[in-house]
């Protein structure tokens, strides 16, 4: 990335600005968290309503503590899974100056440093906290390769590029209870296994204080058909492991070799390529319900109603 492209993204930032960014998860919509007309630009150009609250990225949990108070395990969690794809509610110190538009006026808002090199290159030549949605339109299929991008944002805010993220879906949010217990608001990138390995989990589905949960999210424009043992003739197929299913229109496997690694990285721009294919909608092959494919049966949940 030549120097000058990443400062032109800040003086944008800087002047109240949208940039597009990619993260280790899906590219960011990004502006300066801190500026209540950057955030309200934000809802304005994805049409996104504003009760679905926004994360904020940081380039280190000194920055966190700037403006948000952490308890100790908060921190250590944090130590644990930071610079990377988890988000941790956190609460705001009084003098705060993060905007009340990100999280719809609450006091609790998803915190999370990036691990993607160009991010972090961003937001420590910011040197503020960047509020970014996924950088699609509301109700849309994230992008995770640079070639999705929606032509409407495209042709109207600058992108930083970079080809492809390296994990494919969301961040994991959590909120620690008073227990010291992780309480999984939205499945993610970071798996409910791995994070039992830290602390006790337990899952708390639909929480308004975690974007990512309206009923109806992450939809394909064509229509989504889960757990397909038939493939219909007007169908194209998202497939994966090796099986019989096969679609006379457009065959993509998230991996053959049923690893859901793979399948996560691949999961949105597969999508996206059936978008734009011939067929008029997708079948989905059944995705174990484990580790990352709870993240992908969640996605395909939401897309489909």
């Amino acid at each position: 990335m030549k120097k000058n492209k990443l400062d032109f993204a800040k003086k944008l930032l800087s002047s109240g600005e949208l940039v597009i960014f990619p993260t280790e998860t899906v590219f960011g919509l990004g502006a300066d968290a801190t500026n209540d007309r950057a955030v309200k630009s934000i809802f304005k150009v994805k049409k996104r309503p504003a009760n679905n609250p926004i994360i904020c990225h940081f380039k280190d949990i000194n920055q966190i503590e700037k403006y948000f108070d952490l308890s100790k395990f908060e921190k250590k969690l944090g130590s644990k899974f930071w610079p990377g794809p988890l988000t941790i509610i956190l609460k705001k110190k009084k003098n705060s100056k993060i905007s009340k538009l990100v999280s719809n006026k609450s006091n609790l808002v998803g915190c999370r440093i990036p691990s993607n090199k160009l991010a972090n290159k961003l937001i420590t030549s910011f040197d503020m906290p960047i509020a970014a949605p996924s950088a699609n339109l509301s109700e849309r299929t994230s992008v995770t390769n640079i070639m999705d991008i929606d032509p409407i944002l495209e042709k109207k805010i600058f992108v930083l590029k970079d080809k492809q993220t390296t994990h494919g879906l969301e961040s994991t949010v959590v909120r620690i209870d008073k227990n010291n217990r992780i309480e999984v608001l939205r499945y993610g990138s970071i798996t409910v296994e791995d994070l039992n390995k830290f602390a006790k989990v337990k899952i708390k589905k639909n929480s308004s204080i975690s974007p990512g949960n309206l009923k109806k999210h992450y939809s394909t424009i064509k229509p989504i058909r889960m757990n397909a043992k038939k493939i219909l003739e007007d169908e194209g197929l998202l497939n994966f492991g090796n099986n019989k299913l096969k679609s006379n229109i457009i065959n993509l496997n998230l991996s053959n070799k049923k690893n859901l690694n793979e399948a996560a990285k691949n999961f949105y721009h597969f999508l996206h390529k059936l978008d734009q294919s011939k067929c008029k909608k997708i079948a989905v092959a059944e995705i174990p319900d484990k580790g990352l494919g709870k993240t992908i049966n969640d996605r395909l949940r939401r897309a489909v109603k």
